[in-house]
């Protein structure tokens, strides 16, 4: 367990990447996953709209709304309260007017306990963006492969691997720093172009299936842990198998239920043996 440490901000993690000290990110859903994350010693706790998928049974994070991730983030703040508390903006919560943008992101800093808010896309999003930060609002963006275009993708594809996409990407990475981001996640892009990406840009990087040399990295809690994850993309590492002990746990208390083991002695209460005679008295 990580000893405790005060909250990260913004200017800690533009200072570790100068001093070129990783970043360790976790999505996490929800009060106990928050908890261990912050335990564990993550820079950034990070609740995702990746939650539709993860824990809400969802086929894409398209039907997560405002009031879900609100709900979410303020059961995450409540576990890690001396964390970096970031939240995702759900799908077209800042593709309207700029003034529509900055009452979604306000409802999520005043009413969820979020220290800061994510939205995906590039130079197209930077108007919003910036009106954000201009309003106090940090704000991470997040190019690459992009969840709520995945429809646009044809699917979660690397992205970045011809030279136009590449371009595109750099310019989307440099319109989003000059916009006020205070860092940037790197998807599914290939580790040469999060590299030269993380090398002309002066706000972190924080990848997922970018590589080794971006400035930080962020996986889902149940990625991670193999908690209830079925699919294990080839960016994921595993360091710990919590599903399968789970399941374990579950199917021998499911056996001792039906075989009658549990409950045994050391789980049952009693009553006073003469107010037992008492009452079975009274009946007759």
């Amino acid at each position: 367990m990580a000893e405790y440490r005060k909250m990260i901000t913004t200017m800690d993690l533009q200072k570790m990447k100068r001093e070129k000290e990783k970043i360790a990110m976790v999505t996490a859903y929800d009060y106990p996953s928050a908890r261990l994350a912050e335990e564990g010693g993550a820079d950034i706790v990070f609740v995702g709209d990746s939650l539709g998928m993860v824990v809400l049974g969802y086929d894409s994070t398209i039907p997560v709304t405002l009031d879900d991730m609100i709900h979410h983030t303020k059961a995450a703040a409540r576990g890690a309260r001396n964390s970096f508390i970031l939240t995702d903006m759900p799908f077209l919560t800042y593709h309207g007017t700029v003034d529509g943008t900055l009452r979604n992101a306000a409802r999520v800093m005043q009413e969820a306990g979020s220290k800061a808010i994510k939205m995906e896309g590039g130079a197209e999003i930077a108007e919003h963006l910036q009106a954000c930060v201009r309003a106090g609002i940090p704000v991470m963006g997040h190019i690459g492969l992009t969840p709520q275009a995945v429809h646009q993708f044809g699917g979660y594809k690397v992205q970045g691997k011809s030279a136009e996409q590449a371009q595109r990407l750099l310019a989307d990475a440099r319109a989003l720093e000059q916009a006020g981001a205070f860092a940037i996640v790197l998807e599914m892009v290939p580790e040469e172009l999060a590299t030269l990406i993380t090398e002309q840009i002066q706000i972190p990087t924080i990848g997922i299936g970018a590589g080794r040399y971006t400035d930080g990295q962020v996986l889902v809690y149940h990625d991670l842990l193999q908690y209830a994850s079925p699919i294990k993309p080839k960016f994921v590492k595993a360091y710990a198998e919590l599903g399968a002990a789970a399941m374990n746990g579950i199917s021998a208390y499911v056996e001792e239920v039906k075989g009658s083991k549990f409950p045994s002695e050391e789980h049952v209460f009693h009553m006073n043996a003469e107010i037992i005679q008492q009452l079975a008295d009274h009946d007759k």
